[in-house]
């Protein structure tokens, strides 16, 4: 009998030892493997990190200066405006780009800054650097008023008398302004302190006296006292002082970062570093760089010669003396673009590189200038 062999249909599919008909599909063969687990988590955590950077951004935006300023208001008393030059004042503050009310205050001739909240506020914002309800006091006085109570805190007889500026009802502390105050002294030799029998009963005020009540209030009520000669002056104040308000959120919050200091991330602009050492030469080069007045020609210059700090500091113990030890950088030379006379890296940033280097005092002052 003979033995029948089955016998196999070649067709356009077959290959490499596998075979399919026309019209088979190849049925489909779930693998699971680690990658796959590995790459979700990837995922996962990427869009985490990018959901970060992106809150961080909006933060960034809502309390930049010009976002800040934008959202602040300073309040005016009416009294403020029966002065001859408080439109000087009214002129400056119109210019800064921030909101100016007329409205009257709690404490007569006196200005208030409040900050309102970003709508929306970015959650990754703390409190402390949203600047909700943020408000601040400046207080105007006459020379002759703010020396009636101001000297009350000088009398060594008689009760402590409390500070007249200070109201129980408030919690904002105000700033005080005195307009013209040395112009009054020279121009009044005798002011009267107080009432007293004899009408022709005069007291001199010196300049030691006014110092002792300016120290007092600063010392016992926590007062400043701005003195300041014109209304001119004062409108500098003003502006600079709504200009510091206006940065102080975004300096809170860089400030209450965990290491603000640190860069990390892909959208740092920080010198980055791989396993392998490639990038330690440029954060050497950027450490360099942060002493004052050290260009980056400089910080080319003693790079180059000294790649890393361990090899500069390992020269600055071969030397013999100090002098020779605070001078090994000075002729460095660095270079300029053409037609430039030669420069050399100088006596003191080399000295100060090598304090850095070698000093074992962490009080020590690197720049003398400063």
């Amino acid at each position: 009998m003979e033995e029948v062999v089955p016998k196999r249909v070649a067709g356009p599919s077959c290959g490499r030892g596998r075979c399919r008909s026309r019209g088979q599909r190849r049925p489909q063969a779930w693998e699971i493997s680690d990658s796959e687990g590995e790459g979700a988590t990837a995922r996962e955590v990427g869009t985490q990190v990018s959901s970060t950077v992106r809150e961080h951004r909006a933060a960034s935006k809502a309390l930049r200066a010009d976002q800040v300023l934008s959202r602040l208001t300073v309040c005016v008393d009416p009294a403020v405006l029966e002065h001859a030059g408080s439109d000087i004042l009214m002129e400056a503050l119109g210019s800064l780009g921030c909101e100016c009310r007329i409205e009257p205050q709690h404490q007569s001739r006196s200005l208030q800054w409040s900050v309102a909240r970003p709508d929306p506020a970015p959650s990754s914002v703390p409190l402390e650097a949203r600047a909700e309800n943020e408000q601040e006091q400046l207080l105007l006085l006459d020379p002759q008023e703010f020396l009636q109570s101001a000297m009350q805190l000088t009398q060594i007889t008689g009760p402590p008398c409390s500070t007249p500026w200070l109201s129980p009802d408030s919690s904002t502390r105000p700033r005080l302004a005195v307009i013209g105050l040395d112009a009054y002294l020279c121009s009044q030799k005798t002011w009267p302190l107080k009432k007293s029998k004899d009408p022709h009963a005069n007291v001199a005020i010196s300049w030691s006296e006014v110092e002792e009540a300016l120290v007092l209030l600063q010392l016992q009520a926590n007062l400043d006292v701005l003195l300041v000669a014109s209304w001119q002056e004062l409108s500098q104040y003003v502006c600079a002082f709504t200009k510091a308000l206006s940065q102080r959120p975004s300096k809170q919050y860089r400030d209450s970062l965990a290491f603000s200091f640190c860069t990390a991330g892909h959208w740092a602009s920080g010198q980055q570093v791989t396993k392998e050492g490639s990038g330690l030469r440029g954060v050497w080069w950027r450490q360099i760089r942060q002493f004052n007045r050290v260009s980056s020609a400089v910080a080319d210059a003693v790079v180059t010669a000294f790649p890393s700090p361990r090899l500069l500091q390992q020269a600055l113990l071969d030397c013999s003396t100090e002098q020779e030890r605070l001078s090994l950088l000075a002729d460095l030379p660095v270079k300029v673009h053409r037609g430039r006379q030669p420069r050399r890296v100088g006596p003191d940033i080399s000295r100060r590189i090598c304090v850095f280097l070698t000093t074992t005092n962490p009080d020590l002052l690197l720049d003398l200038s400063s």
